[in-house]
């Protein structure tokens, strides 16, 4: 039955290179075979299918031709072919059968059938992703972090080279170095030969003279490293960070995958980050907000004097020019610290107080007096 490569990796036709990519190192990590819970055969259909997506000629291909893509040449996608076997085949302007001529390299759809030559290597490592939680401040102004991650590394006692120390790696004596065992067969349509990964060595062309006695001539182990990260200032929760290289080790030689860090910024308790302002608000006496004056608050960089207009309104906006987070595309640029006035109406004055502001409003043609009499009145009357 034909594969569906959409369905294996679990995304939709019209997905994009980011999805399928993301959708593919979440299968990948799930089913490699080094893990536990692994599985090779699922592992194998997940970069299979990745192989086949990840490649816009591929993709359009594989599209074009359906769920039918993996037998194409097996008289199930194509219709109209008519060459003449005995010469041989020239995929360079294949037709469909629909009027249309495909100008692709066939070649390498075919390659697993007819023996392109291709090398059969293990995957890359694995790329990994992992949280990490900064305090407010840290984000704002950025930092150096070490971090301590289990994965699976280049071993110690090899150097990630397969083989134990002072023997070599020498050239498969399985597949002469190919990677490939290839077999001949004769068929009704000629001399046919097929291609295999060789099992001896992986794929890779090499083996070591004497497995590494640590990683059993994988080259890799699984072990803790000490990775150093570098956040940059101005740095928002759900950003992420990536390490080249920094993921797990491949097989072998093989490529590492690439670390991502996700970050997530904790709350602080007096500032709130809005783009690349901070906000935070102050509590000012009703005789500070009536008179003004200045007042100190506290900023990102640290304490600074506010000055306080006279007759300021509570919830008015006050602004601190250049005290905010700093911009990651341009570090001298800074956002503002924006602070909210918030007046504080005294609960309980002295009776001195009470007569002062009385004369105060008396001076400004306000009544507050009360009646207590007439309130009692107006009481007695329900």
């Amino acid at each position: 039955m034909a594969k569906d490569f959409y369905q294996i990796l679990g995304v939709p036709k019209t997905a994009s290179k980011d999805e399928i990519k993301r959708a593919y190192r979440r299968l990948a990590h799930e089913y490699h075979p080094d893990k536990g819970g692994g599985e090779a055969q699922k592992f194998k259909e997940v970069n299979e299918a990745y192989e086949a997506l990840s490649d816009d000629a591929k993709r359009a291909q594989y599209d074009r031709f359906g769920q039918t893509f993996d037998q194409a040449g097996q008289g199930s996608g194509f219709g109209g072919f008519t060459g003449d076997f005995s010469q041989g085949f020239d995929f360079g302007g294949f037709s469909a059968g629909n009027g249309s001529t495909f100008s692709a390299d066939f070649s390498d759809i075919f390659s697993d059938i007819f023996g392109g030559g291709r090398k059969t290597r293990k995957p890359q490592g694995i790329d990994l992703e992992m949280n990490l939680d900064i305090e407010f401040l840290e984000s704002v102004t950025g930092l150096e972090k070490k971090i301590n991650l289990e994965k699976k590394d280049a071993c110690q006692h090899c150097k990630g080279q397969g083989a134990e120390p002072g023997t070599e790696v020498i050239t498969c004596p399985k597949c002469h170095g190919q990677g490939q065992i290839i077999t001949h067969r004769r068929t009704i349509l000629g001399n046919m030969q097929s291609a295999q990964t060789c099992d001896r060595c992986d794929g890779t062309g090499k083996i070591p003279e004497k497995p590494c006695r640590e990683c059993v001539g994988a080259g890799i182990k699984r072990q803790t490293k000490t990775i150093t990260i570098n956040i940059p200032a101005g740095i928002d929760s759900g950003q992420r960070i990536r390490l080249t290289g920094e993921g797990e080790m491949g097989y072998r030689g093989t490529k590492p995958g690439d670390l991502y860090i996700q970050i997530r910024v904790k709350a602080h308790p007096e500032f709130i980050r809005d783009g690349f302002d901070i906000r935070s608000e102050i509590p000012i006496s009703f005789y500070g907000a009536t008179l003004g004056g200045e007042t100190e608050v506290a900023t990102v960089d640290g304490p600074v004097m506010l000055k306080i207009p006279a007759g300021i309104q509570s919830g008015k906006i006050l602004r601190l020019a250049g005290k905010g987070v700093p911009h990651l595309d341009h570090k001298t640029r800074r956002g503002d610290h924006l602070v909210t006035v918030r007046i504080v109406t005294p609960q309980k004055l002295t009776k001195k107080e009470k007569e002062l502001l009385k004369t105060l409003a008396e001076e400004s043609g306000e009544t507050v007096n009360v009646n207590k009499s007439f309130w009692g009145k107006i009481k007695d009357s329900f």
